[in-house]
Order: C-alpha cells, then structure tokens, then sequence
C-alpha cells in the first residue's frame, strides 16, 4: 500500500423510499455504488459530499445523519495500491432531481458513450425501489455493507 484514498457517499431516497445509485462505466469496469466520490486536500467529508452531488447531479443536497466510516482493511477496486476509507451519510435533497435517471441498469445515452472513448468514465443514475434495495443493488463491499445496514434499520423516508 502506498496510499489512501478517502470516499464519501450518500444515501438518496425519494417520496416513493426508491433509492439512487449511479451507474458507472469506469476502464472498462461497470459497478453500480452510491453517489459521492472523493476527499479533496482541505475539503471536509460533508463539504465534499455536497460538492460531489452538485458536480454529478446539479443538485444541492442537505447531508444529514452519518451512516457508517470503513472499520476494515479495503484495497481500492481501481488501484491495489491504494486503501478505501469510506465514509456514509444520508441526504436529502434540496430541489427536485433534474439529471437523467433510467429505469434500466447502464442505460447510458449516446453522447454519454462518446465521452466514455475520451474519458473512459460515464456514469448515469437509476433509483432501486425499497423492496428491491439491499446488497445486491450494489456491487463494492463496502457500498454492500451499507445498503444492507440502511435496509436493516428499516428507515425509509417518512411517509
């Protein structure tokens, strides 16, 4: 290990308790996770969840209840040099969401697809229905371990 690499995420639900997951194309990897990204030098983790929302969403967010911080070893999915410290929080959503959001996993549109020859990332995002939601909707581990957490607690938005 040389590095860590610090993430912050948020767990997202709407009115109908669907949750938001972003679907990522990211070097040939398709992983489905939680939105957020990462830790920026001088940045503090709710600082850089905003942040992190408003660049891939447009939306601002009010970043709530911390849900869970990695309390395991985690070598990075991208780079095995690096270690995963990831950091939850739930959000709740200032303005109406105005991005693009598909029914189909990696439904990426066609001007997504020619970026992704430049960038070789693209993402786009789908919400999971609550009855559906758990650790299968996500692929990284420790997106898995919270998705299971936030489903145990069994608390979706209040109706």
């Amino acid at each position: 290990m040389t590095n860590f690499s610090i993430r912050v995420y948020g767990i997202l639900m709407n009115e109908a308790n669907d949750v938001l997951v972003s679907d990522e194309w990211i070097r040939g990897m398709k992983i489905t996770k939680f939105p957020g990204g990462g830790l920026e030098l001088g940045e503090g983790t709710r600082d850089c969840l905003s942040r992190e929302c408003m660049e891939e969403m447009n939306l601002r967010v009010a970043v709530g209840e911390h849900l869970y911080t990695t309390d395991f070893f985690q070598v990075s999915a991208f780079n095995s040099n690096h270690q995963i410290i990831s950091i939850y929080y739930r959000l709740t959503a200032m303005e109406p969401l105005t991005v693009r959001v598909s029914e189909t996993p990696f439904d990426f549109d066609e001007d997504q697809l020619l970026r992704y020859q430049d960038t070789q990332e693209i993402e786009t995002f789908r919400w999971v229905p609550w009855p559906m939601f758990g650790a299968a909707a996500v692929h990284l581990p420790i997106d898995k371990i919270v998705a299971d957490m936030v489903k145990q607690t069994g608390k979706p938005v209040e109706a």
